[in-house]
């Protein structure tokens, strides 16, 4: 009689999580020293969200691939080239001698994020014992939102010296990824790059998810991209730990909403997420408005509300729904979905605030932003039953 295999640790859902924590760390350790590298190098606002551009397009372009490759091939096989691209792009960052620099290092560091986000999110998921699909999608997501908040404080403490630390810390997560059991691929037919989709009955989740986690996300990539910018404007002064403590914040909150509700219907959960980003846009409306510095931290930290719980709610559902053969494309699919209009409206907002003023170009930003969240709550809502 064959023994039933044992029930994996549940510590190792955490451990599996740790690589994504590392590979985001680093996709926005360089938020706090944008300003001290704008003035260095002579730089306009909308060179630096191009910048940050450049992050969102190898990003998106690696997840046309890296869902459907980790899929076939197993976690591994992806997550392992994709560390090591990182680590190229920290020690990018650590020189930086131009603006060219910056661009490879965020084209190399987006590359990398859109592996952790498919593959790295299916591997905590296959880590996790069977009924087990929640605690994987919580522990996938506060991974990605810690390292996404713990990366701007450490540059805001330690200055371009942070990406020295990075490196340790990537090659930490090379370590995990090689000690978590191996996991064959599943194979599979078609295009080995495609737009990610998902099974035909489960395409309704994944628009649920991608209309609460996209405006959610966009409202945090202004945080990292333009945030430190219109702080220099409404303070006169640049200081990067200010600005490092604020991005810091923004997904420590956003870390801290996905424990607080634990439990809840994915519904529920998305229904809260549209309610913050719009709060979150009010609240930057107020600062433009106002000059308002305590609005503008306000709003920072309920768009890390949002993101995190669009992000939670999302992959719920699909941890919940879609087989563990589909579950990496599934991933990629949603965050190509939320990264599209992260990546375009900060360099957008970027470009009109050369042109109109950066107050003037941040109000365009919220208004947009603000009816975004709103359409799915007030047109979609209903088609989500579970």
């Amino acid at each position: 009689m064959l023994r039933k295999a044992p029930a994996p640790h549940p510590a190792l859902v955490w451990a599996a999580a740790w690589p994504v924590t590392a590979v985001f760390t680093l996709s926005n350790a360089a938020t706090p020293l944008y300003p001290a590298w704008r003035a260095r190098m002579g730089l306009s606002a909308g060179t630096m969200t191009l910048v940050f551009a450049a992050y969102i397009a190898a990003l998106v372009a690696s997840l046309l691939v890296a869902g459907v490759a980790a899929d076939r091939l197993g976690r591994r096989r992806v997550l392992l080239p994709a560390l090591g691209l990182a680590l190229i792009a920290a020690a990018l960052f650590g020189t930086a001698p131009s603006v060219a620099a910056l661009i490879a290092a965020r084209l190399l560091s987006g590359a990398a994020v859109g592996a952790a986000v498919s593959a790295g999110m299916a591997a905590v998921t296959d880590a996790a014992a069977p009924g087990r699909e929640r605690r994987a999608a919580l522990a996938a997501s506060a991974a990605m939102v810690l390292g996404a908040g713990t990366g701007p404080l450490l540059a805001g403490l330690l200055g371009e010296r942070v990406f020295w630390l990075e490196l340790a810390l990537l090659a930490s997560a090379v370590a995990v990824v090689l000690r978590l059991p191996a996991r064959p691929g599943h194979g599979g037919t078609g295009s080995w790059i495609r737009v990610p989709r998902v099974p035909a009955g489960n395409r309704g989740r994944l628009a649920a998810g991608i209309g609460v986690f996209g405006p959610g996300i966009t409202a945090t990539s202004f945080v990292l991209s333009l945030m430190p910018s219109l702080l220099a404007d409404l303070l006169g002064s640049a200081d990067r730990l200010l600005a490092g403590g604020i991005a810091f914040a923004t997904f420590g909150t956003a870390t801290a909403v996905q424990f607080a509700v634990r439990g809840r219907a994915a519904r529920t959960v998305l229904l809260l997420g549209a309610a913050a980003t719009s709060a979150a846009m009010l609240a930057l409306l107020a600062a433009v408005g106002l000059r308002s510095v305590t609005a503008l931290l306000a709003a920072g930290l309920l768009a890390g509300a949002g993101q995190g719980l669009g992000q939670l709610g999302g992959l719920s559902l699909l941890n919940a729904h879609v087989p563990a053969a589909r579950l990496a494309e599934a991933n990629a699919a949603l965050n190509i979905g939320g990264y599209l209009p992260a990546g375009t409206l900060p360099v957008a907002t970027g470009y009109l605030g050369d042109a109109a003023g950066l107050p003037a170009a941040v109000t365009v930003f919220a208004a947009a932003v603000l009816a975004l969240a709103l359409a799915w709550p007030l047109l979609g809502a209903r088609t989500l039953r579970d």
